[in-house]
């Protein structure tokens, strides 16, 4: 029988997902997978109702439906002040992880390097290697998660054709400042490498942090690559809307790869989500505000468990440092949480590249009784 494909062999099925599947399977309360218990907007809500009454059921216009990235545009450049051309710099994708495929196979050779900073989001390493590129990984050290110039300088000396940065960062919260960002493209320029973001919680962050875009920054147009989604701004990760925003000679390219990857994304929810895009300044200070609020009660819990715990920046993910608990390692304790505490978490170490086994990662986009309910479980663990 013929074999599959080799660089499918360092693979495993995804840590975080398995970690879902196993607290539905024991009735934990589900802090892995990254998704909200509480509905979107109700203009989105709306929307979508009538949507499905509308005439949107075939495909859209394969690199995102009109009235949809008119309305992504505006919306960009509210945020940015980047002049977003609707139909010269945009790809509208299924979700960011759609975008990031995109982007990398747009940007990348087989045989080409990439920077990944350590902890990242476990799909960065995989799509490079499906993408038929080499990871080169920089770590980002803890407890504050920032990295050293002069590591990532050696790592740009290998010559790579692209840079990961998410910002801000899952699974550590992470949010880059203005100074950390300009090194990165100063590398960049230096070495002529993209950059490729990945912006998807670029409405949470917690002051006095603010995030920066990196395509706005002076001269980093022409060589961003930006991956974006409306799943955690809107806490509509089911709907699957991303897009690919970057130059146009770059989007020219990354369309050919959307076309071929997926088609399109449902036709039905662009049409909806544009009342997310036009909603006014107001939501967005609302949301920062909820995750702000949400954030310092669940600290509030982690510090009853006697545990360190990292306080994000931006993003709605914190590290609880298990190592006091004396497992052998990180899955062995998450498995154990799941099922004798009754919360679910995701082991850290699919998320490090170096040999990393103190954290779990939890998330707190969760109503208040979830969080509360979480908390009396978790107070079991007390030290």
């Amino acid at each position: 029988m013929p074999s599959t494909a080799r660089r499918l062999a360092g693979f495993t099925e995804s840590v975080i997902r398995g970690m879902t599947r196993l607290a539905n399977q024991h009735g934990a309360i589900n802090l892995s997978q990254g998704f909200p218990d509480f509905s979107p907007p109700e203009e989105l809500l709306a929307a979508l109702e009538r949507a499905t009454r509308g005439p949107h059921h075939q495909y859209a216009v394969t690199w995102g439906a009109p009235r949809f990235r008119q309305a992504l545009a505006k919306k960009i450049n509210r945020f940015s002040g980047l002049a977003i051309d609707p139909d010269q710099h945009l790809v509208v994708t299924c979700g960011s992880t759609e975008a990031m495929m995109v982007a990398m196979m747009t940007a990348c050779n087989p045989g080409d390097k990439v920077i990944v900073f350590s902890p990242f989001y476990e799909n960065y390493a995989a799509d490079a290697i499906l993408s038929g590129a080499e990871p080169i990984y920089v770590p980002l050290r803890a407890p504050t998660f920032d990295f050293d110039p002069d590591e990532l300088a050696k790592a740009f000396a290998q010559k790579p054709k692209a840079i990961i940065v998410c910002n801000p960062s899952n699974p550590c919260g992470k949010v880059f400042t203005r100074t950390e960002l300009l090194t990165i493209l100063r590398l960049a320029e230096q070495h002529d490498a993209f950059v490729i973001t990945d912006e998807p919680y670029e409405h949470i962050v917690y002051a006095p942090n603010t995030h920066v875009h990196f395509a706005a920054l002076p001269g980093a147009f022409e060589r961003t690559i930006t991956c974006n989604s409306l799943s955690k701004t809107y806490s509509i990760t089911g709907w699957r809307l991303g897009y690919v925003q970057a130059a146009p000679h770059v989007i020219a390219q990354a369309r050919k790869v959307h076309d071929f990857l997926t088609v399109g994304a449902a036709a039905p929810l662009q049409e909806a989500a544009v009342a997310g895009l036009e909603l006014p300044d107001s939501y967005y200070a609302g949301l920062g505000e909820l995750y702000a609020a949400k954030r310092t009660l669940f600290t509030s819990i982690l510090k009853q468990t006697g545990l360190k715990f990292t306080e994000p920046q931006g993003a709605y993910y914190s590290l609880l440092d298990i190592s006091p608990l004396g497992f052998k390692t990180d899955t062995e304790a998450a498995e154990w949480m799941i099922k004798e505490i009754g919360v679910a978490g995701v082991p850290g170490s699919s998320f490090f590249r170096e040999p990393e086994h103190r954290y779990i990662r939890f998330h707190f986009a969760k109503k208040e009784e979830t969080l509360r309910a979480a908390g009396e479980k978790l107070a079991r663990i007390k030290r």
